[in-house]
């Protein structure tokens, strides 16, 4: 059975990446290498992270930082697991900023922890991709470009493709000067060329789609 480690060979992606596709090669060269993301040598916790991604949803990163913040204190804790977040009820999470669908969320998440129904890193260090977003997908407010957020920025596997996101499909447009927006299918048919290494061009891709001469704030991610 195969053992995935956190990250890849990001010199080997770079170099697979500008042979097979001249378009995304000129925009790498343009924007230069970009750095291995700092999640994949952090410490790192499934729960906590998925519970911080359901908080990050639908909100602006300012406003979704303080709210984690005031979660944070008054679970008194850095970590959002099963343990911690039973120690407050709905009602203070509703005080912190959560939502009612959100507070669902999070019990249903923290309810499946305890039952042991989630797998934990080192479970997931022996599961593909695949297996992983199945295992986090039943869980609420968990969707699939959720999962493969984690498994880009935390778990570091090598070919994720987010077809559904509007970053993505907007940096695919602006490589291949398309009018409009390829569709999740015919991107995912446009990504097959970028495989085995699929991660490293989405982040490229990204950073294409938010390209300008003019600097920019950092935005908080809950990945961060």
């Amino acid at each position: 059975m195969p053992r995935y480690g956190r990250g890849f060979d990001i010199d080997a992606a770079q170099a697979h990446l500008q042979r097979v596709d001249k378009r995304l090669a000129g925009w790498m060269r343009r924007l230069g290498p970009l750095p291995a993301p700092e999640g994949w040598v952090r410490r790192f916790d499934p729960v906590d992270a998925l519970a911080r991604a359901i908080l990050f949803q639908q909100l602006s990163g300012k406003a979704a930082s303080t709210i984690v913040g005031r979660v944070e204190a008054a679970i008194g804790s850095k970590r959002l697991h099963a343990a911690s977040l039973g120690l407050i009820d709905d009602a203070a999470l509703r005080a912190c900023g959560v939502s009612g669908n959100k507070a669902l969320a999070l019990r249903d998440l923290t309810r499946r922890e305890a039952a042991g129904e989630l797998p934990n890193l080192r479970q997931m260090s022996l599961m593909d991709h695949h297996a992983i977003v199945e295992a986090w997908v039943p869980v609420r407010g968990i969707g699939r470009w959720t999962v493969e957020m984690m498994l880009m920025f935390r778990l570091g596997r090598p070919d994720i493709l987010p077809i559904d996101d509007l970053g993505i499909r907007k940096g695919a447009q602006r490589v291949d000067g398309d009018e409009t927006m390829l569709t999740p299918k015919a991107l995912a048919e446009r990504g097959e060329r970028w495989g085995p290494y699929r991660t490293w061009a989405s982040l490229y891709l990204w950073r294409i789609a938010d390209f300008s001469t003019e600097p920019k704030q950092k935005t908080n991610r809950s990945q961060d």
